[in-house]
Formats: C-alpha cells, structure tokens, sequence
C-alpha cells in the first residue's frame, strides 16, 4: 500500500469535518473519493497533503507517517495534489507555470525546461507553452494544474474535480489522460461528481458522508449501495 488513512478527525471550532476515516490505496491504483458538498472530501485532501494536521489519527506514504511534516515536505516525498479553484500564475507563460513545478527537483533552468515540456507533451499543452496562463480556457488551466503537479515527479497525485466544467469531448480526454498518468506509474486519487466519470476510471470508490466513510468497494458495489443511493446517487447508478 503506497497510502494509509488511519483513523482520521479533523476539527473546526467544534465541528467535525472529518470522523475517523480510514482507507487504504495500492499503489498504481486509481481511487475514486465521492460524496455531497460537504462531505469532508476536500478537508482529507489537505490532511492527506499536510496543509492540515489531523487532531486524531495518521497519514503514512509509502510506509511511513507524514502527518506532522509540512506540506512542501510532503510534496518532496512524492506526493502532489490539485486544487478544486484553479489558480494558475497568471502573468506567467503556460510553461513557467510547470517550470515551478521542475524546480522541486532540480535548481538547473535548462534542465526544469526541458522536464516541464516534457511533461506538457504528455498532457497535450505543448503548442501552448509561451501562451500567457490567464489566457487560458478552463480546460487547459485544468490541464496545465495538472502539469504543474506531475512536473513535481509525484508518487501519488491527488486530483481535486480537475473534470467540473468540462463538456463531453473534454471529459473523455481528461479520462484518458488520467489513465496514462496510472500507466506512467503515477497512483491516483480522485475526487469527482460526474458519476458517468468517476465510475469509469476508478477501481475502488471511497464515498464520504458528514464527514465519515460510509462506503467503499468496486463502483459495481458502491452504485448499489442503500447509504450511498440515499446520501448521494438518489437512485442507484447503472453503470454501461
């Protein structure tokens, strides 16, 4: 297991965001994280991220706890993550977004270009490098956020709804690229609300509620699942 949620709560003036969560994922794996608005789901980004430290339980990468480690540490170590409000810097060009990401692991500028556009290429940004990032469509500063995160070389990448506002061309793009980051090497965890999506491309699904798993299993067993149709789905989902 490359990821360890163990026992998580989180805590914000008394209320509870996150209940004693717990999950494991494989590596190389593709988790989908579900649930209303609300749910905790983002909160567990940024405990699993370090830009939160749990009041209860531990967070272990690849083995060993992380949870009292600052959240550029953790990035150091292998794993990166997305953001649900896409911010690119943007009067910087499309590939001196990603040439932020290049210097984590390396200080030579010839070297960070070269990483960044390669990783451009793999997500198909790389006619657009010297576009300014604020001109972007919402697809490609989708795109590029990504970019950003993998040119930090991660292990684990946590992808916060990098598929909102997408149409269906997009979607299905998106889909791939998410499958060749898994084929790279790269474990995922994904939240998402297109069910048709998330449904698809992950192996296991962990569905929050008020801040407490209160499902996981196959997407089969999770479409199905009563807690789940009743907290979220609203009718079970038929999967193709």
């Amino acid at each position: 297991m490359i990821l360890k949620v163990d026992g998580v709560t989180k805590t914000f003036g008394g209320l509870a965001a996150l209940k004693g969560v717990s999950f494991e994922v494989a590596e190389g794996a593709i988790l989908g994280l579900i649930g209303p608005n609300g749910a905790g789901k983002t909160t567990l980004f940024n405990v699993i991220s370090g830009s939160y430290a749990p009041d209860k339980g531990e967070v272990l990468f690849a083995g060993e706890p992380v949870s009292h480690l600052k959240a550029y540490d953790i990035c150091r170590r292998g794993l990166a993550r997305t953001f649900q409000v896409v911010k690119p810097f943007g009067n910087l060009t499309v590939l001196q977004n990603v040439m932020v990401g290049s210097f984590l692991r390396t200080p030579d500028a010839r070297q960070a270009r070269e990483q960044a556009m390669e990783v451009l290429e793999f997500v198909g940004l790389a006619r657009q490098e010297g576009k300014v990032a604020r001109s972007l469509t919402i697809s490609d500063r989708k795109r590029l956020e990504v970019a950003r995160a993998l040119a930090t070389r991660p292990r684990v990448l946590l992808l916060d709804e990098v598929m909102a506002g997408l149409n269906p061309t997009e979607l299905t793009e998106m889909v791939e690229t998410m499958r060749r980051i898994r084929q790279s090497g790269v474990t995922l965890i994904v939240i998402e609300h297109i069910m048709a999506a998330i449904m698809t491309v992950s192996e296991r699904i962990v569905v929050l509620h008020h801040g407490e798993k209160i499902a996981e299993g196959s997407p089969q067993e999770v479409a199905k699942d009563r807690r789940v149709i009743d907290a979220y789905l609203g009718e079970e989902y038929l999967l193709a």
